[in-house]
C-alpha cells in the first residue's frame, strides 16, 4: 500500500490509510514506521478505517529539528486527526507510539473515543535507561545509524524467533535503516525526557488497551501492566517478545468497529 503525505504545520508525515467507519490510528514504535503494520493491515475488517503514520524523523515522514519530546509528537498526530477529518479515533500506540498516545491522552482526551498501548507503558526511564539513551544517541553520531540499527533490532524480538523468522528480523532492520540519523537521535533525547504518566492510565475515564508479549524484554508484562485503572483491558500474548505485529497473527480485539470501541474481542 503507498503511502500517502499530509503536509502539517512544521512537518509533513506520510501515512496509509484503508477501510471506512470508526478511525483506529495505528503509531508505530521507535525506529519504525508504518511498514511495521504490513501484516497486520490485511487482517483488518473494512468496517473500520485505518490510519497508520510514518512519525516524525521515521520512515517517509520529514525530520525537523530536534529534539522530539513526546508532546511535540503527540501534536503532530492531533493535526492529522484534523487534517482527515477522523472524529473521535481510537488511537493505539506500540513502544515509542505509546508514550505519544499517553502524552495525547494527558493533555486532550476529549479528543479520542479510546486508546491502547502496545508493548508500551507509562512508567519512565530509569537511570540506567537514560544512560542507554545517551549511548545510543552516541553511537549514532560516532559509528552511524547502521550500527545502532543492528544492535536495536534484535532486542525486539523473542529469542526464539531470531532463528525461526529470520526474514521478520531483517525486515525490521530494512524500516530501521529508513529512520532519519538526527530524527533518531532527537527521538532518544524525547523518550530519555519523557514524565511519570502512569497516572494517565490510573484515571482516564476512556476505554484502554494494554498488550504486553510473553517475552517482551524491552517492555516485559509486569512494566506493561504497571498501571491499569477500572476501564483497562489487559491482553498477554504468549510467544512473541516487543514486535507481535511481525511475530503473531494473534493480536489486538480488532475484528469488527463495535468490539474495536470496547475492547472486548
Amino acid at each position: 500500500m503507498p503511502n500517502q503525505k499530509a503536509a502539517l504545520e512544521g512537518v509533513e508525515l506520510a501515512y496509509k490509510e484503508q477501510g471506512k467507519g470508526q478511525a483506529v490510528v495505528l503509531l508505530h514504535g521507535f525506529c519504525g514506521s508504518s511498514a511495521y503494520w504490513d501484516k497486520l493491515l490485511p487482517l483488518l475488517p473494512d468496517d473500520i478505517r485505518v490510519i497508520a503514520p510514518d512519525l516524525r524523523g521515521h520512515g517517509e515522514s520529514t525530520a525537523p529539528e530536534g529534539p522530539y519530546p513526546m508532546e511535540a509528537f503527540a501534536a503532530d498526530i492531533v493535526q492529522l486527526f484534523g487534517k482527515l477529518d477522523m472524529g473521535k479515533p481510537i488511537l493505539l500506540g506500540h513502544s515509542l507510539g505509546g508514550y505519544i498516545t499517553l502524552a495525547l491522552a494527558e493533555k486532550q482526551p476529549e479528543l479520542l473515543k479510546a486508546f491502547g498501548l502496545i508493548h508500551s507503558t507509562g512508567t519512565p526511564d530509569s537511570e540506567e535507561a537514560k544512560e542507554g539513551r545517551l549511548k545510543g544517541i552516541q553511537t549514532i553520531q560516532e559509528q552511524g545509524l547502521p550500527a545502532f540499527i543492528d544492535g536495536l533490532i534484535p532486542k525486539l524480538f523473542a529469542p526464539a524467533h531470531l532463528e525461526s523468522m529470520p526474514e521478520a528480523v531483517q525486515e525490521a532492520k530494512r524500516i530501521g535503516l529508513a529512520t532519519s540519523p538526527d530524527g533518531a537521535k532527537a527521538s532518544l533525547e524525547g523518550m530519555r525526557t519523557r514524565p511519570d504518566r502512569n497516572d494517565v492510565l490510573r484515571q482516564t475515564k476512556l476505554p484502554v488497551l494494554l498488550v504486553a508479549g510473553e517475552h517482551d524484554k524491552i517492555v516485559p508484562p509486569e512494566r506493561a501492566f504497571a498501571a491499569s485503572g477500572e476501564a483497562a483491558v489487559q491482553r498477554k500474548l504468549d510467544g512473541v517478545g516487543h514486535m507481535s505485529m511481525m511475530e503473531s497473527r494473534r493480536l489486538w480485539p480488532l475484528r469488527s468497529s463495535t468490539s474495536c470501541a470496547r475492547f472486548n474481542g
